[in-house]
């Protein structure tokens, strides 16, 4: 029914340039011939009629009815904030702060405008524990400091979503809470035990999963106590394999964080996409719709055609899509 580049194609969640779909040739052919979803971004959103009219565009031209996808997780990572004229939802931690109740009712809120604008997918919640005082990506974007506060509050918020008729996506596996380096500039390392990696990180996405959490976003952190090699998480078999899958009992999908962040996007594109493949990622973000990543699709399509594990992998992370596509009633 689908072709081997069709089916690569749905393995990617790809960006375009600017506010109109239209704007953009090599998105919008993607869109025609199988790309798996879209991200937006705070520039492609102006206001609630420009989303509802593109997303509405994009729907009708996709070959493949795609994920629409967007960061809105409050705070200081909202991507609506040109419709509410500046912030409305709080970070994670603030709104915390305010209690269980009012988690649930901002998540409740944050949902049903999503859903009013069309987007069925949510790259939240945080499922970090923020170890780190200094750490410059996660701080106020996780739900505390310790794993039972991030469970407490993150369990209601993705069970909301699913409700909700939205996908969420908790992040950044295994744990970005300890780092101190920030992974859209450069690869962070943590160097913490096993023991304490599972104490302290590993519990809210084991209760995520136990719960029934059906996508999980991997890291581009580095972490000692898996690797002896420096790889971030989303390229580890050790990580994504070992301890995602076969320890941890995790059967749904795993995306990656956006492939052009500075921890990976220096490496070799002709071979760090089949690695992450094979690895475990299933689904990839790629914020740009460009030559590069035409590069990257046809890349992966010639070597499948003589790499059988590739193949394997792939016909897999194709079926995990279609099947959460068609549990979210996307399909």
């Amino acid at each position: 029914m689908y072709t081997l580049e069709q089916k690569i194609k749905q393995l990617f969640i790809v960006g375009y340039k600017s506010t109109d779909i239209n704007d953009d040739a090599v998105c919008l052919n993607l869109i025609r011939n199988g790309i798996g979803g879209i991200i937006f971004f705070t520039k492609n959103i102006i206001s609630k009629n420009q989303i509802i009219e593109t997303i509405h565009k994009i729907k009708t031209a996709s070959l493949i009815s795609p994920f629409l996808s967007i960061d809105q997780e409050g705070g200081r990572v909202e991507r609506t904030e040109n419709i509410h004229n500046g912030k409305k939802y709080l970070s994670a931690l603030d709104a915390a702060k305010q209690g269980l109740d009012f988690v649930k009712h901002q998540t409740e809120t944050l949902c049903e405008e999503l859903s009013q604008y069309g987007f069925n997918m949510n790259f939240a919640p945080v499922l970090d524990t923020n170890t780190n005082p200094q750490n410059p990506i996660i701080g106020i974007r996780a739900y505390g400091n310790n794993p039972n506060d991030v469970i407490k509050f993150s369990t209601e918020v993705f069970k909301i979503h699913q409700q909700k008729g939205i996908i969420p996506v908790g992040k950044h596996f295994p744990g970005h809470g300890d780092t101190s380096t920030d992974s859209h500039l450069e690869m962070p390392i943590v160097d913490l035990s096993k023991d304490e990696f599972k104490n302290n990180h590993l519990k809210p996405f084991q209760k995520a999963i136990d719960n029934g959490i059906e996508a999980l976003m991997a890291s581009h952190v580095y972490y000692q106590c898996y690797d002896k090699e420096p790889i971030p998480a989303s390229l580890s078999k050790n990580i994504l394999t070992e301890l995602l899958r076969n320890k941890l009992g995790y059967t749904g999908v795993i995306v990656s964080d956006d492939m052009v962040m500075g921890a990976v996007a220096d490496k070799d594109i002709k071979t760090v996409y089949i690695q992450a493949l094979k690895a475990g990622i299933n689904v990839f973000i790629y914020r740009n719709s460009d030559e590069k990543l035409l590069q990257i699709l046809k890349s992966i399509a010639e070597n499948a055609k003589k790499d059988e594990e590739l193949l394997s992998k792939i016909e897999k992370s194709f079926k995990k899509v279609i099947e959460l596509k068609r549990k979210y009633k996307i399909l």
